[in-house]
């Protein structure tokens, strides 16, 4: 027994388990997925998320030495990042007679998501510290952190509400839109690719393939504009957000 419990302590703070974990839960997360009919309520990252941390807390893993094994992943965001110009390339046609209003609606969206959440936390009285990373939530998380790296936001919040805000979009989106009574594909899937980026997009594939195309494309073009227009704008709008509260 305790040569197992030594092996058990080896195997755990290893770097291969953190991977194994981490590819082993999305897994989990993906059948169970398809096990519900791809119900929005099953999303896999949220379901690989959950156990991963129920994991760590079970065997008393500290983020950081998960991290060494799980990096390996993490690595990837810039590979997927730099991806997003491939949706972009092969939907320009589509674009065609549509720019003006796809541009307002992304303008709109964007803004209204960093209002609404701002304007909820100072409702709730939410520090100042934990309200300023939702600035860039909308953005996919790897341009989010980039956007706010160097600025004194921290980039590990910004991550969180970025993958949080993907997530609650690919779930809640259906419902959402159902209840606008919005059935058009193109609009459906623009919308969730503006609010829900990289994991709205992956369920909007799964439900339908127009829907997945403007929805890589809200996602790859929110991504650009937010990457050039918010870091000019942070310091103001840091300005603003303390000012206020």
């Amino acid at each position: 027994m305790t040569d197992l419990q030594e092996i058990w302590v080896y195997l755990s703070g290893s770097p291969l388990f953190s991977l194994v974990l981490t590819l082993v839960a999305y897994q989990l997360g993906l059948a169970a997925y398809e096990k519900t009919g791809k119900s929005p309520l099953a999303n896999p990252v949220a379901i690989a998320i959950l156990i991963v941390v129920g994991t760590l807390v079970a065997i008393d893993l500290p983020y950081e030495k998960y991290f060494e094994g799980a990096q390996f992943i993490h690595f990837l965001l810039g590979t997927a990042t730099v991806s997003l110009a491939i949706p972009i390339a092969k939907g320009l046609s589509m674009l065609r007679g549509r720019v003006t209003a796809l541009l307002l609606a992304l303008t709109l969206g964007g803004t209204v998501s960093i209002v609404s959440a701002i304007g909820i936390g100072l409702l709730l009285d939410v520090p100042s510290a934990l309200l300023l990373p939702m600035f860039a939530k909308s953005v996919t998380a790897p341009i989010a952190m980039g956007i706010v790296d160097g600025t004194g936001i921290s980039p590990t919040l910004t991550a969180i509400y970025a993958v949080t805000t993907g997530i609650l979009g690919a779930i809640m989106a259906r419902y959402v839109l159902d209840g606008l009574r919005v059935r058009d594909w193109t609009v459906r899937g623009f919308a969730i690719g503006v609010a829900a980026h990289g994991i709205g997009t992956s369920r909007a594939f799964s439900v339908h393939p127009q829907a997945g195309a403007f929805s890589s494309l809200g996602m790859g073009i929110h991504g650009i504009l937010g990457a050039v227009l918010l870091p000019p704008l942070l310091p103001w709008l840091t300005g603003w957000l303390k000012a206020l509260a």
